[in-house]
This record gives C-alpha cells, sequence and structure tokens, in this order.
C-alpha cells in the first residue's frame, strides 16, 4: 500500500524532530549559545535556532518537496548550503507508518501541504536554562487548517549527571493523539496555562474574567498546548497577538485530534493557509473541554486593552 503525502509528513517530522532536539541539546552542552538580539521585545535568536531549522526544513524539503514549508528563522537560513545539506535527514518514524491514514486527509495532495515550523520555540527560556518550556513544533496544514502537528520536548526527563530523555508527541485529526498519556483535570477546578513573561493588561483581564482557580505561566506556546493536551490544564488562553502560525499549528493538531479546540480569543479559527498573516492578532484559546465557557468569558473589548 503507497503511503499518502500526509502520512509521510507526518512521520518524517517526528524523526525530523527528534533529530533536531538533539541539536538543541548539543548547542546547550557546548555552553556557546551565539544569542543575538533580532529587535522587539523578547526576540532573541541563538545558534540551536538556525541549526535546527536548516536540520528541519531541508530535511523535510528533500522528503515533501511540492509542499510548503514556512519556518520562523527562514530569513536568516541559505538550505542550498553546506551546512544544510549536512544536516538535511531522510528518516521516517516506523512507528507512525504502523498507522493508517485517517480517510478525511488521504485525499491531500503533497502541493495541498502547508507545513509550520518552529524549530526552538521558548528561545528566551533557553537562553535561561529554563529547559522545560523549550520545544520543538512542527505542525501540519491542508486547507487552512491545522490537521497534524508533532511537539518534542528534547528534556522531558532530566537526571542527574546531565543525561535525559525526551519525548515526541504527535497527533493527528482522526488519528488520535501519540507518546503521552493525558490524565482529565479535576472536574471541579478551572487551571488555564498562560505566559510567563508578557503579562500586560489584555491578558491579565482575560485570565480575570474566567476566575481560575489555579494559573500555570510557562514560557514558550508549545508548552502550554502540552500541558492542555496531557491534562495539567484545563485551558490555555492568551489574550494577545503575541504568537504567530508556526507557534500554534502543532498544538492545534494535537489538541484537536484529543477532541479539543483551538481558535482566537473571540471564537474564530485560526487559518493556516500559506499565504496568511503570521501574527495571531486576536490571541489564542485552546481547550480540549470546556472550550464554549471559555469564550463565554472574554470581554469584547479585551484586545484594546493596554
Amino acid at each position: 500500500m503507497s503511503l499518502t503525502p500526509f502520512m509521510r509528513a507526518m512521520a518524517a517530522s517526528v524523526a525530523i524532530s527528534e533529530r533536531a532536539g538533539a541539536v538543541l541539546r548539543d548547542v546547550m552542552a557546548s555552553g556557546d549559545l551565539g544569542i543575538i538580539d533580532k529587535g522587539g521585545q523578547n526576540n532573541l535568536q541563538t545558534i540551536a535556532d538556525k541549526k535546527a531549522q536548516l536540520l528541519i526544513v531541508s530535511s523535510l524539503m528533500k522528503q515533501l518537496p511540492k509542499a510548503q514549508i514556512i519556518g520562523e528563522e527562514d530569513d536568516d537560513c541559505d538550505y542550498s548550503s553546506p551546512d544544510a545539506q549536512a544536516l538535511t535527514t531522510g528518516e521516517s518514524s516506523a512507528e507512525v507508518l504502523q498507522h493508517q491514514c485517517p480517510e478525511q486527509l488521504s485525499s491531500i495532495k503533497e502541493e495541498d501541504l502547508v507545513i509550520w515550523v518552529d524549530p526552538l520555540d521558548g528561545t528566551k527560556e533557553y537562553t535561561q536554562g529554563r529547559k522545560q518550556d523549550v520545544t520543538v513544533l512542527i505542525g501540519i496544514a491542508a486547507y487552512g487548517e491545522a490537521v497534524g502537528g508533532v511537539i518534542y520536548q528534547p528534556w522531558y526527563s532530566e537526571k542527574e549527571g546531565g543525561e535525559n530523555t525526551g519525548r515526541v508527541m504527535w497527533g493527528a485529526v482522526g488519528l488520535g493523539a501519540h507518546g503521552f498519556t493525558r490524565t482529565e483535570p479535576p472536574a471541579d477546578r478551572k487551571i488555564i496555562t498562560t505566559t510567563r513573561s508578557h503579562m500586560q493588561k489584555s491578558v491579565q483581564d482575560a485570565i480575570d474574567s474566567c476566575k481560575p482557580d489555579s494559573l500555570i505561566q510557562i514560557g514558550g506556546s508549545g508548552s502550554k498546548c502540552v500541558l492542555v493536551a496531557d491534562g495539567t490544564a484545563d485551558a490555555y488562553l492568551f489574550a494577545s497577538p503575541g504568537t504567530k502560525k508556526w507557534d500554534t499549528c502543532a498544538g492545534e493538531a494535537i489538541i484537536k485530534a484529543l477532541g479539543g479546540t483551538m481558535t482566537d480569543v473571540f471564537g474564530s479559527p485560526i487559518r493556516y493557509d500559506a499565504d496568511v498573516s503570521y501574527p495571531n492578532k486576536n490571541g489564542v484559546l485552546a481547550a480540549i473541554r470546556n472550550h464554549e465557557f471559555y469564550l463565554s468569558k472574554i470581554p469584547s473589548d479585551i484586545m484594546q486593552r493596554k
């Protein structure tokens, strides 16, 4: 049986994310992050960002030459360079290939795929040594919708002496989510995860309107999606235009694979067409359950509050 373009993209993304995670660990271990400030609030870049992006995008281009691939660090990467070619891998995940393509995704053509890449989500946290907040994100979209996603956590289980075990979480609409076990959060408590470093008035007011019992503040959009997916948090709420499509596509696909929903804070879908504006200008709201509850609590003028 021939593989569908979607399953080839899914299997490649899982394997490539693990390779990229190893790059992030190696650069961290070297002690030379090569930090530069790209301008704007907390807009840092390291050697690891660029090297991981070269690996991911050049590898996806090799395996899926007709797909549209958009990465956060595209402006600073030459995918025809010797460095990119040296990092390129043709690997695919055998685990993913054991699964059949969901019927609703089986007719997607390779040229219909738009793959959104954040090679190092949580760069600020990476430079601060907050390694548990760092993820590699590869989101697969078709016809403007997030349909498959991979989140790799390079330091999921770090042990004494520096030994660590990464974890790859992946999911697809119609195929479920894999690589982790979800635990339902307490039904009688509302737990929200949000930003650690961008608590402006619109963000705080949106959270206050939902009256959560507990708030988890961490860096990186990918890490927040992980908390919603695994059941640590009920909802991911960020009423600010601070995230971009490469921050949310992978997480949205995994949350949808679990039966959940991600939208902007007004309930409109987040579109992932190749020609969309990159910023999520009306923020992010994601939940496996009770998405409508949180949506109903958001003030209509929230994005105007500074």
